[in-house]
């Protein structure tokens, strides 16, 4: 049971950080144009190379996750970065989250619960 936990804890730290670097890479991205001199200044963007880095380092939590989990397991948890996502576009970006979007939602959070409640089996 204990390895099931570290496992949730690790793939949900790992989508949380990919649901902070999404939100720096859309914050950022309308300041930019692209062309050749748009493509450089991404590049030079301190809040896309700080997404980017946490995207790495999110993908390395993820490793971990699957190197000590099964991949039937862990991939189906990962999917609670579309809720986070979800989240931070409604309270970052302001972004409206329609009924049926919520639904959706809820599904996805259905699915986590119901796939963490067969491990092991």
């Amino acid at each position: 049971m204990l390895d099931l936990l570290y496992i949730i804890v690790l793939t949900l730290i790992s989508a949380l950080m990919i649901a902070f670097a999404q939100y720096k890479f859309k914050k950022e991205m309308p300041k930019f144009e692209m062309t050749i001199k748009g493509i450089k200044s991404i590049l030079h963007n301190r809040e896309i190379l700080l997404g980017g880095f946490v995207y790495v380092i999110s993908l390395g939590i993820y490793l971990v996750a699957l190197s000590i989990g099964q991949l039937s397991i862990v991939y189906p948890i990962f999917a609670s970065v579309f809720i986070f996502v979800m989240l931070v576009s409604r309270q970052m970006l302001r972004e409206l989250v329609s009924p049926i979007r919520m639904l959706g939602i809820g599904l996805i959070v259905v699915g986590i619960v119901l796939t963490a409640l067969t491990f092991g089996m």
